[in-house]
């Protein structure tokens, strides 16, 4: 599902705007259901650029956007992109089977009941998932996206001199990735975990079958805010820590129960949605989880989820399925950048034809 589509004329560029980096990815369509890495880049920004997922620095954004495709000499000017957060809704209704006239219109009415915002702020795109064999309703996916949310990220592609091709949602790029990358067999119940600097992106799905999604306002950035006051640290200098380092004498193993604590606090959050998610469905259990983000490299989170959850978890590889030239994109840049990129790559993935 894509929102705010303005072009289908050529495969894009698949840009992921982070709250501390972007990253970006351009991937070439080989033999059928193929694909082998064209471009890849990455830019890291001050942490004052993005805020609660809200562009507040256009400029250095516009330019790091700008020095990825200069270094990596990218000629495609089409971009998709994804949005996340509170500005965000996607919601499975259900409607009686009608003509597709009238189902645009029933949507409309039912969405003003879902929709925490004007009707008329908001840009909104649904799916019909099919019909539902135990009510005979059609099963329907639901977004919207508010307006000022798109253009917040659309007009700084349009700084950069970039065309906007697509806006996603984070969740729907994160399982186009999935999908791609680990051909799920139809039964088997996946939570993919994404977790950014600011925002955590939990997605459950079925096979192919998305379920549900819930966006969380912790991330990367809390082990990074914690560690800063616990030990008095610069930003950059907890950063380091919270990713193995020794700063300042401090060792990764004295600061790890402030890393703990922090994982304590994302468990309980995923705990939260998977009860509620429980409450909403008849499935009644979670196969594994697959971590993806920053967030991914946190020492001991994959270890804390299997304990938590006694479930397999694992990193999220976005480079399972998709092939790249081992003499221009290093193995272990790329084993070391998988997780980061899934939805770069689950965007990059989109097609002419969707």
């Amino acid at each position: 599902m894509m929102l705010s589509l303005l072009n289908r004329n050529r495969q894009p560029i698949g840009l992921d705007i982070g709250s501390s980096a972007l990253k970006a990815a351009e991937l070439r369509p080989t033999r059928k259901g193929a694909y082998e890495l064209q471009s890849l880049g990455f830019e890291e920004l001050s942490p004052d650029c993005i805020v609660d997922g809200v562009i507040i620095s256009k400029i250095p954004v516009s330019d790091a956007i700008n020095r990825i495709f200069a270094q990596q000499g990218i000629k495609n000017e089409r971009i998709a992109t994804s949005i996340s957060g509170h500005s965000v809704i996607v919601k499975k209704i259900s409607l009686p089977v009608q003509g597709e006239e009238d189902l645009a219109e029933s949507i409309r009415w039912e969405a003003e009941q879902y929709i925490p915002f004007d009707i008329a702020d908001v840009n909104m795109d649904y799916q019909v998932l099919g019909e539902n064999i135990g009510t005979g309703n059609l099963d329907i996916l639901l977004v919207a996206v508010k307006k000022d949310k798109i253009t917040d990220y659309t007009s700084v592609l349009n700084m950069a001199g970039k065309n906007p091709s697509l806006v996603d949602v984070d969740a729907f790029a994160l399982q186009n990735a999935y999908e791609v990358n680990y051909e799920p067999r139809n039964g088997s119940t996946v939570a993919l975990l994404d977790i950014g600097a600011g925002t955590m992106t939990i997605v459950i799905v079925s096979g192919t079958d998305f379920l549900f999604t819930r966006d969380v306002g912790v991330g990367g950035h809390q082990y990074t805010e914690f560690l800063q006051k616990e030990f008095n640290l610069t930003y950059s200098q907890a950063r380091a820590l919270k990713h193995g380092e020794t700063v300042e004498n401090i060792t990764p193993q004295e600061a790890s129960h402030v890393i703990d604590s922090v994982t304590e606090i994302l468990c309980m959050e995923i705990q939260k949605t998977y009860d509620f998610f429980k409450s909403t469905t008849t499935v009644d259990r979670i196969d594994r989880m697959i971590v993806s983000g920053g967030g991914a490299h946190t020492p001991g989170l994959i270890d804390a989820l299997q304990r938590k959850f006694d479930l397999p978890a694992e990193k999220f590889n976005s480079f399972r399925k998709i092939s790249f030239d081992p003499k221009r994109f290093s193995p272990s840049l790329i084993e070391d950048r998988a997780p980061d990129l899934a939805i770069a790559i689950g965007l990059a993935l989109r097609s002419a034809e969707e």
